[in-house]
């Protein structure tokens, strides 16, 4: 093993990762309930979206309120690490404590509140992890760090759709094929204890906070600093809005494309191993992405790159064979797998050459999927998004921060209010989707809730412009090589 993974601090980063686990398996949460709320409720696709626009709008103002106040104090080096890690916990509990409240008032709008309180704390817990997980070691293996880290996240997100599923909806012979809003309740109350239980973890865990900065440092951080002197970063804002916008909503509106006759009028509990498929899709690319953090010979590197994406795709098989899921018609998903790794392999450690693929190879993914008459094979197109998403998010901020020096910091918290996508883009496609109500007859041959992944494909479209553009604008800069070594938000 080389000296640099020698010298992370395996102990801590392991106990820091359980945080990166409870994001992905409450942002698996959200694509259960959409369906959920909109039977209940009777929502139009629109609307249903407002859940991920609720969720994702309190990353945007959790960031805001957290850059105002940091322009004051410094709220990292005055309460530490930790501790503000543990309250943005704390504040994500009182989120899913609130469900309690909302069932009972059958408030969709309280349900709102709820979803918008826990995003607030993960805002929270976002802008701490992600610096702090990079500090546990030494700075060269950060992104490795982030890496594992973003796998965790992904797993979290693969067996939170399963196991909320079953929570929900049961198994087996006892399973449920409707809810009632009481149903919700036990899981969140559960959830939330599960919170407490971890903030109070990580305020009495032998993690360390990292060494306090001299007060030069302090000072150079607050220096005036302008968005519009970085092209880089400005372009790498809209790049994160739409990656983010463009990863929820392909999972957010699939209920209501594999609700059409089109697609197979699939009802809302047998969605769930769609939605394990996609985020563990995610989780394959980012697994693959993290095989890099190991000290392997070349031969076995390769092999590892075949090897763990297997295994990624076992623990989706696996999971929903568990829950009692039919899932031969999974089978065929590999032929997806072995192009993600070939793409892979092309676009290497470069950090514009990854992303320009990826966003290629993506739009080409939605474009079959828009076009292929087989439904039963197009919606693998659709989903396989998830895969050519996986390791943006790295080679993204790799783009966008370079160059920026001592005001890194600042440019890393404008990209993170960027998340705010999440919310916008979903509602955008929905709004697509609900054509449907008045114009049954759909456009070009298909529905419009089918049309509507046109706006996933134009994601991917600026996607991979940026990752094509941006080497150029660094270049300029006297900047030439950027690397990534894959990962995830």
């Amino acid at each position: 093993m080389s000296s640099e993974n020698v010298q992370t601090k395996w102990g801590q980063f392991i106990s820091l990762i359980i945080v990166f686990f409870f994001w992905g398996f409450v942002g698996s949460a959200n694509d259960i309930l959409i369906p959920v709320f909109k039977k209940v409720f009777t929502l139009s696709q629109v609307q249903s979206q407002l859940v991920a626009w609720a969720f994702y709008a309190a990353y945007f103002v959790g960031s805001i309120i957290f850059f105002l106040i940091s322009l004051k104090v410094d709220v990292l080096q005055k309460f530490g690490y930790k501790k503000t890690l543990s309250a943005g916990l704390v504040l994500s509990a009182i989120g899913s404590f609130l469900f309690v409240p909302a069932a009972t008032m059958e408030s969709f709008p309280f349900f709102l509140t709820a979803l918008f309180t826990v995003g607030l704390g993960f805002s929270i817990q976002q802008i701490v992890a992600n610096p702090l997980a990079i500090k546990m070691g030494s700075p060269s293996t950060g992104a490795h760090r982030l890496t594992l880290a973003g796998g965790v996240n992904s797993f979290g997100t693969t067996i939170g759709a399963i196991l909320l599923g079953i929570a929900l909806f049961g198994m087996g012979d006892d399973k449920k094929t409707s809810l009632s809003l009481e149903d919700i309740k036990l899981p969140f109350i559960i959830l939330g204890l599960a919170f407490i239980a971890v903030a109070i973890f990580m305020n009495f865990s032998k993690i360390e906070d990292p060494v306090k900065l001299e007060e030069a440092e302090i000072k150079h951080a607050h220096e005036k600093f302008s968005i519009l002197d970085y092209p880089q970063l400005y372009l790498g804002m809209l790049a994160i809005f739409i990656y983010v916008g463009t990863e929820v909503t392909i999972i957010s509106n699939l209920p209501a494309l594999l609700k059409t006759s089109e697609f197979g009028s699939i009802l809302e509990d047998a969605i769930s191993p769609f939605i394990a498929l996609y985020w563990g899709s995610l989780m394959i690319g980012r697994w693959n992405g993290g095989v890099n953090v190991f000290n392997t010979s070349k031969i076995a590197n390769i092999a590892l790159k075949f090897i763990v994406p297997a295994l990624g795709f076992g623990v989706i098989i696996g999971a929903n064979i568990f829950a009692g899921h039919e899932v031969s018609a999974f089978y065929i998903y590999p032929i997806w797998i072995l192009m993600f790794i070939a793409v892979s392999f092309i676009g290497g450690k470069n950090a514009g050459k990854t992303l320009m693929l990826f966003g290629l190879s993506g739009l080409l993914m939605m474009l079959i999927g828009l076009v292929c008459p087989d439904t039963e094979i197009a919606k693998f197109f659709l989903i396989s998004g998830g895969l050519f998403l996986s390791i943006m998010w790295p080679s993204i901020f790799d783009l966008a921060i370079a160059g920026l020096g001592k005001n890194t910091g600042k440019a890393s918290s404008f990209l993170i209010m960027m998340i705010l996508g999440g919310g916008v883009i979903p509602l955008v496609q929905g709004s697509i989707c609900d054509i449907d109500l008045t114009s049954p007859n759909g456009i070009f041959g298909i529905s419009w809730t089918h049309f509507s992944y046109i706006v996933p494909l134009l994601g991917f479209a600026y996607l991979g412009f940026y990752g094509y553009y941006c080497p150029k604008i660094l270049k300029r800069q006297g900047i030439n090589h950027i690397q990534s070594e894959g990962g995830g938000h």
